[in-house]
């Protein structure tokens, strides 16, 4: 059986708008809506802490970068390629539209137990206390049949089905396309228990001298079922940010969901955060050749990148006051198996992930600049490593953006350099880094090549790695290197075989 890529985007989008929402679900008994009224801290972010960017019809925007970027193959860089690798973890099914694609009723529904996705959070410390930012989705997962998850799950297996998967592989597929699956709950009240952890660690302190406590949200989930609001806490014991340098955890568990448990990171003002993303940077996924990418997400363990966790681990042990922040865009839905990986494999730190109402092309690419800036301005004080790879037009614009916005909080920019060891055939753009000093970014080939960085120090470049870099247009493989951006001889050839098979993406 054959599928096209655009024939899986275009299925998910017709499941995904095929019908309206269903009636928002009322409040929960256990809590009245009239008490939704706790006073909020402010947060320098301009950002609202619930709402974020309105769908648009995404149907259109696929259709005019296909034919933009067919229509541009001869003329200069096409826009499809230029905007960066085409997100195919995007447009998944929501709300009513995977209950009507299932045949589920409402009386089904409503008999199935609330859970809650709950991202493991920061905290900042203002002059009312710490403040929790709680994000995460509340939603409900039907009862699908192996023999319906098979079928769904052979939509995301271009060039492949489940029945030609090894066992454990057929697993994963099942249990990440169930993740996908769900039905998402509008207007639910979310109340947080917040305990002590119970063990202390080398370098980043517990709130193991404060007592437990209970929060309520002070908005009801939005439409898609997102939360995502800063509330202040009671200190109960807890060190005042302003008073260490050490990280504290706490143990937050989502009231009436038996899966909705994360870790609270209590980040102080001052001192060092990894921003990391985690696609080809953290493990293999090959994003950049979306059938690999397909079965390294949906099939394939989640495997490390090379001896990466030593070189986190280092940082980790070496660096007392560090703060992990794990960010990726991929979609909330199978973020679970993202933090799942994340945890048992790199340092354990906060998380973010991309919304649900993050769900079209503009707002994907707009997401990862949103949740940094929120980041930087809730810890002005605090100075950023940012890791990632060359592989995503947004982080190389967004990386140095933030050098340019915050100079002051920027310590490094590493990025992987994908294109120079792997089959990546996306250009990537480095005008960004032109006017950054060279001390304070890299691109790098191994992790090895990170190993005798000072971070903390601020020297972030390995000068055994050569950089090249032409502040331009650039690929390795496509030899896209002088200052015009214009593809060398040959060059369009392998572009447009490229262009057809990640547009149209027909795999036999």
């Amino acid at each position: 059986m054959s599928y096209t890529y655009a024939s899986v985007i275009v299925s998910l989008v017709s499941i995904a708008y095929s019908t309206p929402f269903v009636t928002p679900t009322a409040v929960p008994n256990y809590i009245a809506a009239s008490a939704l009224q706790p006073a909020i801290t402010p947060y320098p972010s301009p950002y609202g802490p619930t709402r974020t960017l309105q769908k648009k019809n995404i149907i259109n925007d696929l259709e005019h970068l296909v034919t933009s970027a067919l229509a541009k193959i001869g003329s200069g860089l096409p826009s499809y390629v230029a905007s960066g690798v085409p997100d195919f973890f995007q447009h998944f099914p929501s709300g009513s539209a995977v209950a009507s694609s299932l045949g589920i009723d409402s009386s089904d529904l409503a008999a199935l137990p609330t859970q809650v996705l709950n991202v493991p959070p920061y905290a900042n410390w203002t002059d009312q206390g710490w403040n929790v930012r709680f994000h995460g989705n509340v939603y409900k997962k039907p009862n699908i049949s192996n023999q319906t998850l098979n079928g769904l799950a052979n939509v995301f297996l271009v060039g492949t089905s489940i029945d030609k998967l090894q066992p454990s592989e057929q697993d994963q597929a099942r249990n990440l396309t169930a993740e996908i699956y769900v039905v998402q709950q509008a207007n639910e009240s979310v109340v947080m228990n917040l305990q002590p952890r119970p063990v202390e660690t080398s370098n980043k302190q517990t709130g193991g001298n404060s007592s437990a406590q209970s929060v309520v949200l002070p908005y009801l989930t939005t439409g898609e079922g997102d939360f995502d609001v800063f509330v202040p806490i009671q200190s109960n014991g807890l060190i005042p940010g302003n008073q260490t340098q050490v990280v504290q955890r706490l143990d937050v568990h989502a009231n009436g969901s038996d899966v909705g448990n994360a870790t609270a990171y209590l980040v102080p003002p001052a001192g060092l955060t990894i921003v990391s993303d985690i696609d080809d940077a953290l493990r293999v996924t090959k994003i950049y050749l979306p059938k690999e990418g397909l079965l390294n997400t949906f099939a394939r363990p989640f495997t490390p990148w090379l001896n990466m966790p030593d070189i986190y681990a280092n940082w980790s042990r070496s660096i007392p006051s560090l703060h992990f922040h794990y960010l990726t865009t991929t979609p909330e839905q199978i973020t679970p198996n993202y933090m799942d990986f994340t945890y048992k494999t790199y340092p354990p730190g906060s998380f973010d992930t991309r919304p649900l109402n993050f769900s079209d092309v503009n707002a994907t690419l707009s997401i990862r600049k949103y949740l940094l800036i929120k980041l930087f301005e809730t810890f002005p004080q605090r100075k950023f490593v940012l890791v990632a790879d060359t592989s995503n037009s947004d982080v190389m614009k967004d990386y140095p953006l933030m050098a340019t916005m915050y100079p002051s909080q920027v310590q490094c920019i590493l990025l992987r350099n994908t294109s120079a060891t792997d089959e990546d055939y996306f250009p990537y753009d480095t005008s960004g880094f032109k006017n950054i000093s060279q001390r304070q970014y890299m691109f790098f080939i191994q992790p090895d090549d990170l190993a005798g960085l000072d971070i903390a120090g601020g020297n972030c470049y390995n000068a055994s790695v050569k950089q090249n870099l032409t502040f331009s247009t650039q690929d390795e493989l496509l030899g896209l290197h002088n200052a015009g951006g214009r593809l060398e001889a040959g060059g369009w050839v392998g572009m447009a075989l490229v262009l057809l098979a990640v547009c149209f993406f027909n795999v036999p």
